[in-house]
């Protein structure tokens, strides 16, 4: 209906500058938190022409549309990966034979995602100081003072997908044609986490009262949301939301009954390959389970590893897989399994086991960013119209660079007792310490100098 692309415009006005492009980028792409293929393809047309009217780079915009896909879509309370995430604590939790609220697991873990907020918070420092280092320097730098966005001999990937679902020309843009139907899917999937955590509880009677008496209190809403079944939540939520963007594409004549329809069903084509990796991860799950693999990790290492290392390893671990096989759900289904019996097992205090478990969320999110055959990845060069192996070759030194500090002053000082409160703002002065030292400006008249 348009409804993406007029908020898109509306905040591209707003760009009258790299840094203010940029950061409009950046802005659009947590706006779209709900999905890192929708972010991927919707923020990379809108974005482009904006951006290489400013002299930035495919490459820069490609990393910066990359960066805030799969990292938001990871931490986001309501998105197309939570009620996997959650299902998969939940089932970790019970084979060390406890229950747990896994929605109130999985916000708790929202601190200790150090990749995740790391690489969010280098993009909005390396765009205000406009610092570049690695290759991402010489992308830049070639778009400032030639005004060539690609470099020679690029061969920017075909963006057929980023196309198919644009408004008909011709059609109003408004805003409200993204924020209502988003907006009901927000608030259905709240109200549905409450209505269906609360049927839920009706058979404990000291929670119903506690419910009755506070409705709306923390309590209240921390058990209902752990108690419901998020899956069945979110799929009602999202249906309720498309029903109400078909009736109101309907009613303003952008598309009959059967246009709207064929184009929902277009839209559900690209979670047809999410559907198959998450089979064969479920798949390794149950192979992993039946093995006995987790209590084997637990036997030979439950002793001999140092607690506070774990959190890096896991970290270190699954970065390495998702890497390797571009994909996090996969990553997640595989490490999730072994991660909390043997956090379990080495401490059992819930703060650690939390900790572990931010550590193999994240720790997925690292190859879904940049991993060269990661669908995000691919997706995401795509939508900015920029040659693949360019934008992986910039973006790893950038990953690379997160992930180290990630390991160093997030995952180790946490593993040492030290509060997150604490070590999450170090890091990011880290983050903001490495561009600031490492990195060469590109703005126009710096580089004018440089050259002379």
């Amino acid at each position: 209906m348009g409804g993406a692309r007029a908020v898109a415009e509306a905040l591209a006005k707003r760009a009258k500058s790299p840094i203010s492009a940029q950061l409009v980028t950046w802005v659009l792409g947590l706006f779209i938190f709900f999905d890192d293929y929708a972010n991927a393809l919707i923020v990379g047309p809108i974005m482009r022409p904006v951006t290489d009217k400013m002299k930035i780079s495919r490459e820069r915009l490609a990393f910066i549309i990359d960066a805030t896909a799969a990292p938001i879509a990871g931490l986001a309370l309501i998105s197309t990966w939570i009620g996997y995430e959650i299902g998969l604590i939940k089932d970790a939790y019970g084979s060390i034979g406890q229950e747990v609220n896994a929605y109130g697991v999985f916000i708790s873990t929202i601190p200790y995602r150090f990749y995740n907020i790391l690489i969010l918070a280098f993009i909005v420092i390396s765009a205000v100081l406009l610092k570049e280092f690695g290759p991402m320097y010489n992308a830049e730098k070639r778009a400032r003072t030639t005004g060539k966005v690609l470099a020679d001999g690029a061969k920017p990937m075909a963006t057929e997908e980023a196309t198919d679902l644009e408004p008909k020309p011709g059609t109003k843009l408004s805003v409200w044609n993204a924020i209502i139907p988003i907006g009901v899917l927000i608030i259905s999937a709240f109200a549905g986490f409450y209505y269906n955590g609360y049927l839920e509880l009706l058979e404990d009677p000291e929670m119903i009262e506690m419910i009755k008496n506070a409705p709306l209190s923390m309590a209240a809403i921390r058990e209902t949301f752990g108690a419901s079944d998020a899956s069945i939540v979110l799929f009602q939520a999202a249906l309720f939301g498309s029903i109400v963007a078909l009736v109101m594409g309907i009613r303003q004549k952008i598309f009959t009954i059967s246009e709207g329809i064929e184009t929902w069903i277009t839209g559900m084509k690209s979670l047809v390959i999410t559907g198959v990796i998450l089979l064969l991860a479920w798949s390794l799950s149950g192979v992993i389970k039946e093995l006995g693999t987790n209590w084997y990790l637990v036997s030979k290492l439950g002793d001999a590893l140092p607690a506070f290392i774990l959190p890096s390893l896991i970290f270190i671990l699954g970065s390495a897989i998702s890497f390797a096989t571009g994909t996090s759900y996969g990553t997640m289904g595989i490490l999730m399994p072994l991660t909390i019996p043997l956090a379990f097992a080495i401490n059992p205090d819930q703060n650690f086991i939390i900790m572990c478990v931010g550590a193999v969320l994240t720790g997925a999110i690292f190859g879904d960013h940049c991993s060269p055959i990661s669908d995000t990845t691919i997706l995401s060069s795509m939508g900015a119209a920029c040659d693949h192996m360019d934008h992986v070759k910039t973006q790893i030194v950038y990953a690379l660079t997160v992930a180290l500090v990630t390991v160093v002053f997030g995952y180790i000082p946490v593993g040492l007792g030290l509060p997150v409160i604490l070590v999450l703002p170090v890091a990011i002065v880290v983050i903001a310490g490495i561009i600031h030292v490492f990195g060469k400006s590109v703005k126009e008249k710096d580089l004018e100098k440089a050259t002379a």
